[in-house]
């Protein structure tokens, strides 16, 4: 349900950034606010038990979401401006591909914040 709720905080203001900004730059910040919202999240009711002290698991949160920013710009961007085109999907392209690019990090994320940001 994390996830489910800072992928859709992720996609939708995403929606509402690229009415002021360039797509690329949308995405970027778009996944910024997901983060926050899987940080307190994740804190309350995922990793309730964590063993490290606060600042710490901010440290690792941001790592790890650095590499989950990485794969959620590289998709959307390959899949917008390259794949999608490639065959044939034009209308929503940005949509489509901003949607599979959230998807992308989910078991690298996971992983990442079980053994290093809520250990």
């Amino acid at each position: 349900m994390v996830g489910v709720i800072s992928g859709s905080a992720s996609f939708g203001s995403r929606l509402v950034y690229s009415q002021w900004i360039d797509f690329s730059e949308a995405v970027v910040l778009a996944y910024v606010t997901g983060m926050i919202a899987a940080f307190i999240l994740n804190k309350l009711f995922v990793f309730k038990e964590s063993q490290g002290n606060f600042f710490e698991s901010i440290l690792f949160f941001c790592v790890v979401n650095a590499v989950g920013l990485m794969q959620t710009w590289l998709v959307t961007m390959c899949l917008a401006y390259y794949v999608l085109p490639f065959i044939g999907v034009l209308r929503y392209k940005n949509e489509v591909a901003h949607a599979i690019g959230i998807c992308a990090p989910v078991v690298t994320s996971f992983l990442g914040h079980k053994y290093l940001t809520y250990r």
